[in-house]
């Protein structure tokens, strides 16, 4: 059974479900259970196994501080917007920001300040849109895209202290080893961001539809509302009157916070990796950047917690707050769980083995990098993982590359892309999820509002990607 095309099954139920009941949580449980009795084909023995996938997948270092990461954040978060750090910061920007456009423009230059993590990008600035929104007409949809684009696209791109940096420098060190190339993993990296076309050009994409051009009517999505989506906006409408009455504006709530946590989490992100570093770039390469982030968080929530204590905000609101804000998020955690599960379970299965195997004997050598492209843009949205994406697909990719003469740097290239196309596209990825939960929007239903300019994207990439293989 394993490398064959049963390995293919769990993947195929996951999205027809999650299409007919608008939900990812049954698609996904669905694909796993499918998966678990594919391994052990028994009564008991597929709970069982389902079980162990979840447990054992969410034990693991990076997952559970991912998981640890987004609660506290949300929960830190969450008090900032109790204690007025949102309501002042939309009050202080709301001076300036009148217009859809200038609004387009703090969601890009917000990207300054919070370039080092999708998720901490999705969760610090969606909260500020969602509240900005309400006094300007702008799509629910269209604020989710933009804030997207400018999130696993670019931190992909980033060189230096992200969350990714690590990861992709390890990934490709690990690959060279094994074909026995000894060139510097990280100087691999750097040349192979310009590369990674589908970034460049859905950030292109972004850029054109926030200060060019409308998006179209089924992008808009929410514009057009039905009664009782009018109903809910109305009582959303008293609620945050309520919140403006009992809030206070007090900007430096969030402002400080994320001050804090940037400053820290370069600092500690040196610190870290410093020992290790033969340069002061190379430190923030070899930094644990999972590990400097979550450092970072406690850090800020200490010195956080301090400020509003001297502001004489009660300790009981506070942990009610901080709890409130983190339960926002269990239902992302949760289908986080899944997602890592049904991706080992479809490992295990044979999945990428039995698509690199059916798919990789027939590809001219010239055009390696693009059908890498493709194939890793198949794997991505099937699974909704940039990082799951690049750990399945490095190794195979810069071996087939070494071993037809293709352009390694240009393959690596490639595997970026496929897995930064998943992230962004797939209803399945953690970004899409997390944003969805933020701003209350169906996941499924923003998914397919995204497809179109992801297939624009992801083609264009695709003859990018050929063009190249020709020239270089």
């Amino acid at each position: 059974m394993e490398n064959s095309w049963v390995s293919l099954l769990p993947f195929i139920v996951v999205i027809p479900i999650a299409v007919l009941t608008k939900q990812v949580l049954p698609g996904l449980f669905a694909g796993l259970i499918l998966g678990s009795y594919l391994i052990q084909p028994d009564l008991f023995g597929g709970i069982i196994t389902l079980i162990s996938y979840l447990i054992n997948n969410l034990v693991k270092p990076n997952n559970i501080r991912i998981i640890i990461f987004l609660y506290v954040f949300a929960g830190l978060i969450n008090l900032t917007r109790m204690t007025g750090g949102i309501k002042g910061f939309v009050d202080l920007v709301s001076r300036k920001v009148k217009t859809k456009r200038s609004a387009m423009l703090l969601i890009w230059l917000s990207t300054i300040g919070t370039f080092n993590n999708p998720n901490f990008r999705i969760v610090t600035v969606a909260p500020i849109m969602k509240l900005l929104k309400r006094r300007l007409p702008i799509s629910t949809q269209k604020i989710g895209f933009m804030i997207e684009v400018t999130s696993n696209p670019v931190v992909a791109l980033v060189p230096v202290a992200t969350a990714f940096v690590g990861y992709m420098v390890s990934l490709i060190g690990t690959a060279l080893q094994q074909v026995g190339i000894n060139e510097s993993p990280y100087s691999i990296f750097i040349k192979s961001i310009p590369f990674n076309f589908f970034s460049l050009i859905i950030i292109g994409i972004g850029i054109y539809y926030s200060f060019f051009r409308e998006m179209s009517n089924h992008m808009q999505g929410d514009m057009v509302e039905d009664s009782d989506a009018q109903r809910e906006e109305e009582e959303l409408q008293k609620c945050m009157q309520a919140y403006e009455k009992e809030t206070p504006s007090k900007p430096l709530n969030l402002l400080l916070p994320l001050g804090i946590i940037l400053v820290m989490t370069l600092y500690l992100s040196w610190r870290n990796g410093q020992p290790k570093a033969i340069s002061f770039f190379d430190a923030f390469v070899k930094a644990d950047a999972l590990g400097v982030m979550l450092e970072a968080l406690f850090i800020t929530l200490f010195l956080s917690l301090l400020l509003f204590l001297l502001q004489r905000f009660s300790v009981a609101k506070i942990v009610t707050h901080f709890i409130d804000g983190g339960n926002e998020l269990v239902s992302v955690i949760l289908m986080l769980a899944l997602v890592w599960a049904l991706s080992a379970v479809s490992e295990d299965l044979g999945f990428s083995t039995y698509i690199a195997s059916n798919l990789i004997g027939w590809i001219p050598e010239t055009f390696i990098a693009p059908v890498v492209f493709i194939l890793g843009s198949f794997i991505a949205y099937f699974i909704g993982s940039s990082w799951g994406t690049w750990g399945l697909l490095m190794p195979l990719a810069v071996t087939l590359a070494h071993q037809t003469g293709s352009n390694i740097i240009l393959v690596i290239g490639a595997v970026f892309a496929s897995g930064t196309f998943g992230a962004f596209a797939s209803p399945l990825s953690d970004n899409s999820i997390t944003l969805c939960a933020i701003l209350d929007l169906p996941v499924m239903e923003y998914a397919r509002s995204k497809l179109k300019p992801s297939l624009i994207a992801a083609g264009l990439t695709t003859i990018l990607f050929g063009i190249a293989s020709l020239f270089i």
